[in-house]
């Protein structure tokens, strides 16, 4: 199979990803976590698993993540704070709430909610 790559500063190294993969997410979509109660804003997108090995092996074994499906950068927000994710495809789901999430960056990114989904500022947009 093909393949290509492109260089990862939180791997801080190139990452080989297949020419083509499916993302079920978009950016500015509202996600909920499958195992823990969280839910965010997807901010960005990677292919492929595209962080440090050291974050991934610290992710217990029984729980660990295929490498080789997208992966999501979430502003996201839990019971007490803020904070930004790193989730795979296969953790997360549409979040159906209907709410805003909570997190003092999404105004930074992205200008209305519209009870779906975050709008990208079109400053930031291509």
């Amino acid at each position: 199979m093909d393949r290509s790559s492109f260089f990862s500063p939180q791997a801080g190294r190139r990452i080989e990803t297949p020419l083509a993969t499916r993302a079920d997410f978009a950016i500015g979509d509202v996600v909920r976590h499958r195992l823990f109660d969280f839910r965010g804003v997807v901010f960005d997108v990677d292919p492929v698993f595209a962080n440090s090995e050291e974050w991934y092996e610290s992710i217990p074994e029984d729980v660990r993540p295929a490498r080789e499906q997208p992966f999501y950068h979430l502003f996201a927000e839990g019971e007490e704070n803020s904070y930004i994710a790193y989730v795979s495809q296969q953790n997360l789901m549409r979040d159906m709430e209907g709410e805003p999430v909570e997190h003092p960056a999404i105004a930074q990114v992205f200008k209305d909610f519209d009870g779906q989904r975050y709008l990208l500022r079109p400053s930031l947009s291509h």
